[in-house]
C-alpha cells in the first residue's frame, strides 16, 4: 500500500499538465460540466419537490393505518367508500378507533381581489384532528363554529393580505362554494403541485359547503391502533375481514400511494426523469469534446509513448485523470448556482427545493460517470492506431 502511494506521488500528472497548459479551453470545459451538473440538480430537485409537496399531507396525518377506495389516483382524485367500512373495521382485534376524512376541491373567491381559484377542502372530527399539526391542535375549537375554517399559511397565491389579517387576530370573511365563511386560525403545510393551498374544518361545516357530498362517503378512513398492536399485523387483519371495495394502507404505504401516483400516472414525474437523461448526455458530450480535442491536440506525444511500449490502459489513465478533473471542478461552481436558484425557486413558488448531501452525492456520481464515458470514448482513436500512422 505504502509503495502505491509513493509511485502516484512520483507520477507525472500528465492530464492536470494538458489540461492548465490552454486555460481557456479548461475554463470552458469546466463551465460546461457545471452547466450539465446545473440541469440534473434542478430536475432532481424539481421531482423531489414534486413528491415532498404533494405528500406532506399525508406524511402529517394523524393515523396508523388508512382505508381508500382502490379506485382512487390520489388525494386530489381520491373515490369514496362506504362509512359503513369504519364501523366494521372497529370490530377487529387491534383498532382502537376509525375517523372518515373528506376531502374535495372547492371554488374559492379571494376576498381582496375576488378572483376565483381552486383550493383543497379537508374536513374531520375536531375531537379526532387528522393531522399532526401543532397549529391545528391549537386551533380545534375554532372549527367547532359554523362555517368556521383554518387557512393554509404557506399556500401559492396572493393570499399575503388574508395571511397577514388572520396572523393579527382578525377574522377574514369571504365566499366558498357561493357560501359564505369565516376564517379565523392558520397552520401550515404547503403549497404542491396539485393545490395552491388548503383550508381544513369540522366534517359538519364540510357537509354543509358541500350538500351533494354525503356523511354516509367517506373519502379517507383514519384508523388509529390500540397501544402495542403491530400496524402490519392489523393491516392484514383488516384486509381479511373488509370488502375489496376498500383498500388498507399503513400510513408510508399511503405516502408510496401518492409518490407512485405523480411518478408514473403523469407526464410530470417522467419529464423530471428525462431531465436529469438530457443534461447528463449534455454533459457527456461536452466534456467528450474538450477531451478529444485534447487528445488530437497530443496525438504525436501519444504516438511516442506508444512506440515506446506503453500499453492503451497508461492512455485511458490520462484520459480518466483529465476526466475526474473535470467533474471535481465543474461539480463545485455547478453546486453553487444550484443552491441559489433552489432558493430563488422555494421563495417564487412555496415549494420544498433544497440541497441536500444525498443529492450532491449522486450528481457527483453521475458526473464522474459522465466525465468517465467521454474519457472512453475520445480514447478509441488511440486504441487501434498505428504509432506510425500518429505521426
Amino acid at each position: 500500500m505504502i509503495g502505491f502511494i509513493q509511485q502516484i506521488r512520483r507520477r507525472t500528472p500528465l492530464g492536470w499538465l494538458q489540461l492548465t497548459k490552454q486555460k481557456s479551453r479548461l475554463l470552458v470545459a469546466i463551465s460546461g460540466v457545471a452547466f450539465a451538473d446545473v440541469l440534473m440538480m434542478m430536475q432532481l430537485g424539481f421531482q423531489s419537490a414534486l413528491y415532498e409537496s404533494n405528500t406532506r399531507l399525508h406524511q402529517n396525518i394523524n393515523a396508523d393505518l388508512v382505508l381508500i377506495n382502490p379506485q382512487g389516483r390520489n388525494m386530489i382524485n381520491i373515490s369514496t367508500f362506504p362509512r359503513r367500512r369504519l364501523y366494521q373495521a372497529m370490530s377487529v382485534e387491534g383498532v382502537k378507533s376509525a375517523d372518515p376524512l373528506y376531502v374535495n376541491i372547492a371554488n374559492w373567491k379571494n376576498p381582496e381581489t375576488q378572483k376565483e381559484t381552486n383550493i383543497l377542502v379537508l374536513g374531520f372530527n375536531p375531537n379526532t384532528p387528522a393531522f399532526d399539526l401543532p397549529e391545528l391542535q391549537q386551533n380545534l375549537n375554532k372549527i367547532k363554529m359554523p362555517d368556521t375554517m383554518l387557512f393554509d399559511e404557506a399556500s401559492r397565491g396572493t393570499y399575503q393580505e388574508t395571511i397577514a389579517k388572520v396572523s393579527q387576530g382578525q377574522t377574514v370573511n369571504t365566499e366558498l362554494e357561493r357560501r359564505t365563511i369565516h376564517i379565523n386560525g392558520l397552520y401550515k403545510v404547503g403549497a404542491s403541485f396539485a393545490a395552491d393551498g388548503s383550508l381544513m374544518t369540522s366534517d359538519q361545516n364540510f357537509l354543509m359547503l358541500f350538500p351533494r357530498k354525503s356523511a354516509s362517503s367517506v373519502s379517507i378512513g383514519l384508523i388509529h391502533l390500540q397501544p402495542g398492536y403491530n400496524p402490519q399485523q392489523v393491516a392484514t387483519s383488516l384486509k381479511a375481514y373488509l370488502p375489496n371495495d376498500v383498500e388498507v394502507l399503513t400510513k408510508q404505504e399511503f405516502v408510496e400511494f401518492e409518490k407512485n401516483y405523480w411518478s408514473t400516472n403523469t407526464a410530470i414525474g417522467f419529464v423530471f426523469s428525462l431531465g436529469v437523461t438530457m443534461g447528463f448526455l449534455v454533459g457527456v458530450i461536452i466534456v467528450y469534446q474538450v477531451l478529444s480535442t485534447d487528445v488530437n491536440d497530443h496525438i504525436g506525444e501519444y504516438a511516442t509513448f506508444k512506440a515506446m511500449g506503453y500499453s492503451h490502459a497508461y492512455f485511458l489513465g490520462v484520459v480518466f485523470e483529465e476526466a475526474v478533473i473535470l467533474a471535481v471542478l465543474g461539480f463545485f461552481p455547478g453546486v453553487t448556482v444550484s443552491i441559489g436558484l433552489y432558493h430563488l425557486t422555494r421563495v417564487a413558488t412555496n415549494l420544498p427545493m433544497y440541497m441536500t448531501i444525498a443529492r450532491a452525492l449522486q450528481v457527483l456520481i453521475l458526473t464522474m460517470v459522465m466525465c468517465g464515458i467521454s474519457g472512453v470514448i475520445a480514447t478509441q482513436k488511440l486504441q487501434a492506431a498505428d504509432p506510425a500512422d500518429m505521426f
